[in-house]
């Protein structure tokens, strides 16, 4: 026995194309806008935050002025420590080598690495900003940065 959902299409329907006049069987010149106003009117839409010519809440607010107000743009530095730097299995460490390991989550934000911890293997920093005391730290067991 053939299931509703199984039975053959036999007609399609295509939809009404409206603006083409009455012959078309849709409407003749509003074509389901309405008669008058602003979006019955052809051309580009209205913006998300139009309120009807009231001014806008955007106006209304203090802006934040002086060079500061780029500031929050920056991306901060994923801070990494020596014990991160310890337990990798690498003698050079790149950006990249923090990714796969999952120490970072993206190579294109900044990294600095951080004194804390203890580092006991030489190891050779690439490409990779540092503190002046994690400096240190590596070049005391003999690794270097570059």
């Amino acid at each position: 026995m053939t299931k509703l959902h199984e039975l053959p299409h036999l007609a399609t329907h295509h939809a009404k194309r409206v603006g083409r006049g009455f012959g078309s069987g849709k409407g003749g010149h509003t074509t389901g806008r309405g008669t008058k106003g602003q979006r019955s009117r052809v051309g580009k839409g209205i913006p998300v935050w139009f309120e009807g010519g009231q001014l806008p809440m955007v106006k209304k607010l203090p802006y934040l002025r002086g060079k500061s107000r780029f500031s929050s743009l920056k991306a901060e530095a994923t801070l990494v420590t020596l014990d991160h730097l310890e337990k990798m299995k690498l003698e050079t460490i790149t950006i990249a080598d923090l990714k796969k390991a999952g120490v970072i989550r993206s190579i294109t934000e900044p990294v600095k690495v951080l004194s804390n911890g203890t580092l006991t293997k030489a190891i050779v920093l690439q490409g990779i900003a540092c503190t002046k005391s994690a400096k240190l730290a590596i070049e005391k067991v003999g690794g270097r940065v570059e």
